[in-house]
């Protein structure tokens, strides 16, 4: 698979998306961000974490304290590829009605 669409992957991903997009409003801890998103398991959200680290839009700010404490917030890299993200939910929120009835009509069209 070629790099481009590896990237895109990891950014469209049911849980990349909703990562990005809370990331956005600021900093989380990992439980306050799993909370933020719901319904995400703790594995998932891990990895989805992990890949956006690796790709360079999410950076993880571990410290050294009793209870340890860690941060997630997005970068540059990752601010930029959140805002393009959040403009396209934005576009799926506002055209949501046209695409339901885009659909009920393609439904009747070829209903027996």
């Amino acid at each position: 698979m070629c790099p481009q669409r590896l990237v895109l992957e990891h950014v469209t991903s049911r849980w990349g998306v909703l990562v990005l997009i809370r990331l956005l409003e600021r900093p989380y801890r990992f439980s306050e961000l799993r909370r933020a998103i719901g319904r995400v398991s703790e594995k998932m959200l891990t990895q989805t974490l992990q890949t956006l680290e690796r790709d360079g839009m999410v950076h993880r700010d571990a410290r050294p304290v009793i209870p340890p404490r860690v941060d997630y917030s997005l970068t540059g890299l990752g601010r930029e590829a959140a805002e393009q993200v959040r403009d396209l939910a934005r576009w799926t929120d506002e055209r949501l009605d046209d695409v339901l009835a885009a659909r009920q009509a393609y439904d009747e069209a070829r209903a027996p």
